[in-house]
């Protein structure tokens, strides 16, 4: 049971295939609502806060293991092996799409699917990669957040969450965001924020969704067309929204995308209809 609290684990609902969310920098498991209120009929849900965020176990973060990603990816596939013996679709938004990426490398035999919403191997653009921001840019947005902790996350807040940054499960941002340790949420920052997996995305083998807000400030549509292009088997679904945070701000659209992709994995053939996850949404 160390995954279970170490990641404040929680399971809702009991269909035959299970969808795991790993949140991104700055929220915790509750932001998933807007999706998990239409999938939870149907499916079996796995939540997690990320070491460090939300009501994960604080004691248990480490600055050296979660000094790259991989410690956090490491964790997520401890929570697999406590909850499921079955493949599991993963859907990550942002660092957690790319946490979820390297579990899906390390254990590809733990999953049937990707779904990856508004991730990004590199915010740092590099000869001919746009990843949208300059080396000097990404020290000053993490220079801003470590001089004034608390206040980066009210004034971030409105680039993060385009047009529901002021109301909806994105108005809890600034508190999921302020509820995690100062210096934990400051290396954890620095740590999302400078990695680059550009290198590993050739070494992704199972089919992969990539959801891409059409208007997002931190990460541009060609970060889009660069994984789709390195990712065999994947493909780029673009959401028409504002903000990084599709799945709050037009969740319907990201539902609708995200169970067309899991009517196309062969495993999966025979998990909930289109139409029954479409009510869902409708009634949630």
């Amino acid at each position: 049971m160390e995954a279970h609290r170490r990641n404040n684990v929680h399971v809702v609902g009991d269909g035959p295939v299970t969808l795991v969310f790993a949140h991104g920098f700055g929220f915790d498991q509750s932001i998933w609502q807007c999706l998990t209120d239409a999938f939870a009929p149907t499916y079996r849900i796995v939540l997690l806060d990320l070491v460090g965020s939300g009501r994960s176990d604080l004691s248990k973060y480490d600055f050296v293991k979660y000094g790259t990603l991989h410690g956090h990816a490491k964790d997520l596939l401890e929570v697999l092996a406590e909850f499921t013996s079955a493949p599991v679709v993963l859907i990550g938004h942002s660092v957690g799409a790319m946490i979820g990426m390297l579990a899906a490398i390390e254990a590809p035999e733990r999953f049937s699917g990707l779904v990856m919403i508004g991730p990004t191997p590199s915010l740092i653009d590099d000869g001919d990669y746009r990843g949208g921001f300059k080396r000097g840019d990404i020290e000053a947005l993490l220079g801003s957040l470590e001089s004034n902790y608390l206040g980066w996350a009210n004034s971030i807040a409105p680039s993060v969450l385009g047009t529901q940054a002021q109301s909806g499960p994105g108005a809890d941002f600034a508190d999921s965001f302020c509820r995690n340790a100062p210096e934990i949420g400051k290396h954890f920052a620095r740590v999302s924020f400078l990695s680059d997996h550009r290198s590993e995305l050739v070494r992704v083998t199972m089919p992969t969704l990539i959801v891409q807000s059409s208007d997002d400030p931190f990460v541009p549509l060609e970060v889009g067309d660069h994984m789709r292009q390195m990712i065999r088997e994947s493909v780029l679904a673009t959401v028409q929204s504002t903000g990084h945070c599709p799945h709050i701000s037009a969740p319907r659209a990201c539902i609708d995308a995200i169970e067309a992709f899991i009517k196309t994995l062969p495993t999966l053939a025979d998990g909930p209809s289109k139409e029954t996850v479409a009510d869902n949404q409708r009634d949630a």
